[in-house]
């Protein structure tokens, strides 16, 4: 996913690195304004605001279709260690507004990076007119 101007909001990554390392974070947020209010909403407590927030079971199952997203993509003749956990290599809970902001963006259907969404003028700074 990109921005208006062509820079990248999100990254897709493998499930794997070159070495055979599993990567258990397949969408990663690079974008600048995108990282700096996922950020401040954890600063501000938004991890555990938003598993307060979200039915467990929905959550559970955000992960679970994130995983089986990813590992669709390893190779299929892969033999060795495999990633685990589902959004940000987590089994369960949030760990990481970034994590889940991003899936969201990419079009993941993640109640938590819906929850970024929906919170994002928290997060926001106020704009000072210039003097």
């Amino acid at each position: 996913m990109r921005d208006d101007h062509g820079q990248p909001i999100v990254i897709v990554n493998a499930p794997l690195l070159d070495d055979g390392t599993p990567m258990p974070t397949r969408y990663w947020l690079v974008g600048e304004g995108e990282r700096l209010l996922a950020g401040r909403l954890e600063a501000a407590g938004g991890v555990r605001r938003s598993e307060a927030d979200i039915d467990p079971l929905e959550l559970e199952g955000a992960h679970a279709a994130y995983a089986a997203e990813r590992d669709a993509d390893l190779p299929p003749n892969h033999k060795g260690p495999r990633p685990s956990g589902g959004v940000g290599g987590t089994r369960r809970g949030v760990k990481c507004l970034h994590a889940h902001y991003a899936w969201y963006l990419a079009g993941g259907p993640d109640p938590v990076g819906q929850w970024v969404h929906d919170h994002r003028h928290e997060a926001e700074t106020p704009r000072v007119p210039p003097s």
